[in-house]
């Protein structure tokens, strides 16, 4: 349904085998579930083409954890995993507190985890918010 990367990666690395829009065709839609139970991958042409910049984009080499996040994803991540709640991190970086929510939702995806609990733990075993 959704087509943006943070929804895109997350269902993927929650195990989803593919991934189709809303307006797929219902002969895309029914040859997908056929690939998928044949144990192929498949994705719709605008997310497999993501995916493939994605996953071909070289990081650069930088001594900072996690460089796959903006200034302000770090920011926010580095509060998180300090014990600040989503409203004293907007207040501090003069955001609306929706804003830091979708900014922890693109943070979750890259970051390869489920929940707030995982994002600190993994914050903090990197030296953030100690």
């Amino acid at each position: 349904m959704f087509d943006d990367d943070a929804t895109v990666f997350a269902a993927m690395r929650a195990g989803a085998q593919g991934y189709l829009l809303k307006d797929a065709e219902p002969e895309d839609v029914a040859g997908g579930i056929r690939a998928v139970t044949a144990g192929q991958a498949i994705f719709g042409p605008g997310i497999a083409q993501r995916m493939l910049t994605f996953l071909s984009t070289s990081q650069p080499a930088v001594d900072y954890p996690f460089p796959e996040l903006t200034d302000r994803e770090r920011l926010i991540l580095e509060r998180l995993a300090a014990g600040r709640r989503t409203g004293d991190i907007a207040t501090e970086l003069f955001l609306a507190p929706k804003t830091v929510s979708n900014q922890l939702t693109s943070v979750f995806a890259k970051l390869g985890v489920a929940d707030r609990a995982e994002a600190v733990l993994k914050a903090r075993e990197s030296g953030l918010g100690g």
